[in-house]
């Protein structure tokens, strides 16, 4: 079977050969040269149409590949004007229909996954809408640090917390795979995630997930009280729509995490309180709104955190019907400066079912990350986002990258759960 990226060059290709093609309405109609194949006559008004249904498809074909937003419209476009005039030469260029009803496939999908009214479209909008609150970051000093455990104070040391505004935003861009279970296959995916830590902390995180051979598409919205996650298979069929207590306590774990791993200038925050554990480990009790959860945070012997373990996440049964409260770690590693900030790239997240000796048996990994890039403080600009981006060498897929994303866990969960189609858990 042919990868996603050659079924795209492939409708490329259809696309800019079918444009092409329309050449011949023009050239006929203006006698430029003899082509048997036409046989009836095109009048001069006529050829200029199919000249301006050449330019429409080969337009679209381009817009496929440097604008998928806006691929939908251009395709329709050239879709109506290429339909008119082959219908206008119905008896000699009939056929080229058959690469309309492609384009029109191709429209569909992108307008479903792009268009005004898609899940992508939505995520875009809250994350405009997030940027363009005001925010008065501060500069963290040694001061802040004094009533945190020693690690901690360690480790925003050599994050370059110290002396810097604390991080009120953040956007990372992930590639990775995931599954449902340790004996299901993986899918792989593409990911950007936006958090904002102003006020009531949000998270948005959309994933584009290949499942069988068949693109899905996710979406985890947490802004306010209620945090909600939804699947769609080929960007219309809606398999997982799902909301409630345990989605809301998961996510809010699932923040901190963020907040631990790509923002640790927030760990100053009031919202957090401190226990420490030995002289590696510690347990922070994180509170959002009504939801209090904690987590064990363990460093190594460079200062860096290199595992992130609560206790607090919901695993889904394996039909989606119910949820199990099972442990949930992140270990992480591959560090790097970026610009003023380091940050992990490297790392994974698993359940961990059981306890003792058995812990590690019953243990499997469901997401391996990679970071992309990443960027602070991000500020709007028009339609576009400007910040401290900065581009990441991504590592190898088998050394997966390092967060703990709750899009991830909750879309193996997701996937596990399909058979049970839209659902709310209670």
């Amino acid at each position: 079977m042919l990868g996603e990226t050659n079924m795209r060059w492939v409708l490329v290709s259809i696309l800019a050969v079918h444009g092409l093609i329309h050449v011949m309405g023009f050239v006929k109609a203006f006698g430029f040269a003899e082509l048997p194949q036409l046989k009836a006559p095109i009048a001069h008004p006529m050829g200029l149409l199919w000249l301006g249904a050449m330019s429409l498809m080969i337009s679209a074909a381009a817009t496929f590949v440097m604008s998928p937003r806006l691929f939908w419209l251009v395709g329709l476009c050239a879709l109506l004007a290429s339909q008119f005039v082959i219908i206008s030469s119905w008896s000699d260029a009939k056929f080229g229909t058959l690469a309309n009803v492609v384009l029109l496939s191709a429209v569909f999908f992108r307008f479903e996954s792009h268009g005004p009214m898609s899940m992508r479209a939505e995520y875009n909008e809250a994350v405009r809408e997030a940027l363009a609150a005001p925010s008065t970051p501060r500069v963290v000093t040694e001061d802040d640090l004094r009533r945190l455990p020693t690690p901690v104070q360690r480790y925003l040391r050599l994050g370059g917390s110290v002396g810097q505004p604390q991080v009120r935003n953040v956007r990372a861009r992930w590639t990775g795979r995931i599954r449902g279970g340790a004996q299901e296959p993986w899918m792989s995916f593409d990911a950007e995630q936006y958090d904002f830590f102003d006020g009531v902390p949000s998270r948005f995180f959309f994933m584009d997930a290949t499942m069988k051979g068949l693109p899905v598409d996710v979406f985890h919205r947490f802004k306010g009280e209620p945090a909600t996650f939804r699947v769609r298979l080929l960007s219309t069929f809606t398999v997982v729509d799902a909301k409630g207590p345990e989605m809301n306590r998961g996510e809010t774990v699932t923040l901190f995490n963020d907040l631990c791993l790509l923002a640790p200038s927030m760990l100053i925050d009031r919202s957090i309180v401190w226990e420490e554990i030995d002289a590696r480990t510690v347990r922070a009790t994180y509170t959002r709104g009504k939801e209090t959860i904690s987590a064990d945070l363990v460093f190594n012997d460079q200062g860096e955190l290199a595992d992130f373990r609560s206790d607090d996440r919901f695993k889904a049964s394996a039909d989606g019907t119910s949820f199990t409260r099972t442990r949930w770690t992140t270990p992480v590693k591959n560090y790097r400066s970026f610009g003023t900030r380091r940050v992990s790239t490297a790392g994974a997240a698993r359940w961990e079912e059981g306890s003792g000796l058995d812990m590690t048996a019953s243990t499997f990994t469901y997401v391996e990350l990679t970071l992309v890039d990443v960027a602070f403080d991000v500020g709007v600009l028009g339609d576009e986002v400007a910040g401290a981006r900065v581009p990441v060498s991504c590592a190898p897929p088998s050394s997966p990258p390092s967060r703990s994303s709750p899009a991830s866990s909750s879309l193996a969960a997701a996937m596990r759960a399909r058979p049970a189609a839209t659902r709310t858990p209670h």
